[in-house]
């Protein structure tokens, strides 16, 4: 991989590694069980009520950083391919799951 690829890459991965911590802190402060099937669905259709604390203003912005990670995520998928962009999402992911651990929910729920 060229040195400018890496930078790219390296580049995204930053970008949704600084996006993805912001929306599991504001997943933690309102009380969403962020990775729960069908959770995040949610969040994005603006259904408070799937918070176990009311903070309106947190869940705004919860669902403003989701809807922009999937907006960039198509961004990066033309910029870098799918592969490539799909492995980096899904190593940031993997590290959220580590740092917070069940915290944002159970996936098997």
């Amino acid at each position: 991989m060229s040195e400018q690829a890496n930078y790219r890459t390296g580049r995204w991965a930053l970008h949704f590694e600084e996006i993805d911590k912001e929306i599991a802190t504001l997943a933690l402060m309102c009380e969403v069980p962020l990775i729960q099937p069908g959770v995040i669905e949610r969040v994005l259709h603006g259904d408070i009520q799937v918070c176990g604390k009311e903070k309106p203003a947190a869940f705004g912005k919860l669902r403003g950083l989701l809807m922009m990670h999937y907006s960039d995520q198509a961004k990066a998928i033309e910029a870098l391919g799918p592969e490539q962009a799909l492995a980096i999402v899904q190593q940031v992911v993997e590290r959220l799951r580590e740092r917070f651990g069940d915290r944002l929910g159970d996936p098997q729920a």
